[in-house]
């Protein structure tokens, strides 16, 4: 029942294009629906493109579905400003202009994923669990917040696309939204028919597990260029939503192993208690996809980000760190690797980098006596950021990769960049790291035969 279209089309309707919606400069129209049109806006003030949705006059007005679209309207607009996340729309602003009330939304280059589903442009199998795993991490935190989106399908999965490959995915259009925590009259029974979990279609009590079948169905359709269920009448359809097995995906496509169809059949269990215990559960079996090699490695070939953010996750230095800022830190990071007998700094040299070890291990001397050795969840080179003045940047030993390493490396520029709660949980595990080394420091001094 979504009300938003997000790819650009050719329009048979003759309604001319407004020049302005609110403050807001309209650029072109991205798409429309048969209540709503979505158009691509500039904000002069903030400099920044976003995409608006307007719900248009008719649906308003209308006597009977008026009052529906007012609360799917109202569904959004209590969102603005509160989901945070990298795969998540952001919703900026809602103004509810008695005939066409429209909301503000980040806007993000691509198209839903639809096209994908289509037989003939099939995505890699790597690259489905990828989109996969970043929607479950999303759902989780959008469950987190008390939410449950009751509307997944490709048409409200937008692809991010840069010189034509898919980079990202976010979750949008929360229309449908059911607020767990709200006390307001909520509208139910909402959602596609073929993506929607017979819990769902029943009407009954829902929790995570009901986004979480939705998904499954996805990625079913992503995988084999047809959805779980198919039937012309949609009574059939519910009767096989309720009573019948999807067909395996190891017959419908070719590379896809038992694996990968044991996963999303899990996913797609009749009885909630069947699926997946709770989002990360979910999300760490399409992981392990990728990381145990259930999945050809194709098109991608490098490190995913998949497996950069669990990387992360098991790393001592970000114990604190949410999935939100474990995000920041896959895109926002640089990803280096480094042989053995490398010189990381020189002693003299003026830092502008600190490094956090993913892998691997270094050796720090101090006038060709080691001093120290450091391995995986570590950092080194931290006063780049924290010294207040060059003199202070300036190395004092020579650090040297003695087992090759990977490292996750910052510039005091592109922290700057971090969210201010991504920035405090860094500074946070900073004074961690030296009070440690104050401890060690200590010991060394008090009890030098222990230490040696």
């Amino acid at each position: 029942m979504s009300t938003t279209a997000t790819t650009p089309q050719d329009f048979s309707r003759d309604n001319a294009m407004p020049a302005l919606i609110g403050k807001y400069r309209v650029l072109r129209r991205l798409g429309e629906g048969a209540t709503s049109e979505v158009f691509l806006c500039h904000d002069d003030f903030l400099g920044r493109d976003v995409a608006i949705k307007r719900v248009r006059a008719t649906a308003v007005g209308d006597p009977i579905d008026g009052r529906y679209f007012e609360r799917f309207f109202a569904a959004e607009a209590a969102l603005v400003g509160q989901l945070k996340h990298p795969n998540v729309v952001q919703i900026f602003d809602a103004v509810p202009d008695p005939s066409e009330p429209y909301l503000v939304m980040e806007y993000v280059p691509g198209s839903t994923l639809r096209p994908f589903c289509r037989a003939d442009q099939l995505l890699s199998l790597e690259l489905i669990v990828e989109i996969g795993f970043k929607c479950a991490m999303a759902l989780g935190y959008v469950y987190r917040q008390g939410l449950i989106h009751r509307d997944v399908k490709p048409a409200n999965l937008l692809a991010v696309l840069s010189n034509g490959t898919i980079t990202d995915v976010k979750i949008s259009d929360f229309g449908s939204v059911l607020n767990l925590a709200s006390d307001v009259t909520q509208v139910y029974r909402v959602g596609s028919l073929a993506y929607m979990s017979p819990e769902q279609l029943d009407g009954g009590t829902l929790d995570a597990r009901a986004d979480m079948y939705s998904l499954g169905a996805v990625l079913y359709h992503m995988i084999a260029g047809r959805p779980p269920f198919d039937a012309q009448v949609q009574s059939a359809m519910m009767h096989q939503i309720y009573s019948v097995q999807p067909a395996p995906l190891t017959g419908l496509r070719a590379g896809v192993s038992p694996d990968v169809d044991a996963v999303i059949q899990r996913a797609l269990a009749k009885r909630p208690d069947q699926r997946f215990a709770d989002w990360d559960e979910f999300a760490q079996a399409l992981s392990a996809l990728v990381t145990h090699q259930h999945v050809p490695r194709g098109q991608l070939q490098g490190v995913l980000d998949s497996e950069r953010f669990n990387l992360l996750r098991s790393l001592d230095f970000f114990t604190s760190f949410g999935d939100v800022e474990l995000w920041e830190v896959v895109h926002r990071a640089k990803w280096q690797r480094f042989d053995f007998g490398h010189a990381l700094y020189r002693k003299g040299e003026e830092g502008r980098t600190f490094h956090i070890i993913a892998r691997g291990e270094l050796e720090v001397f101090r006038d060709g006596q080691r001093v120290a050795q450091l391995g995986a969840g570590t950092s080194v080179g931290e006063m780049a950021y924290l010294a207040p003045s060059p003199d202070l940047r300036r190395h004092s030993t020579d650090v040297i990769v003695t087992e090759p390493a990977t490292t996750i490396s910052f510039t005091p520029d592109t922290m700057a960049q971090l969210s201010p709660n991504g920035r405090h949980l860094f500074d946070e595990a900073f004074i961690r790291v030296l009070v440690r080394r104050l401890h060690a420091a200590h010991e060394a001094v008090a009890h030098p035969r222990r230490i040696l």
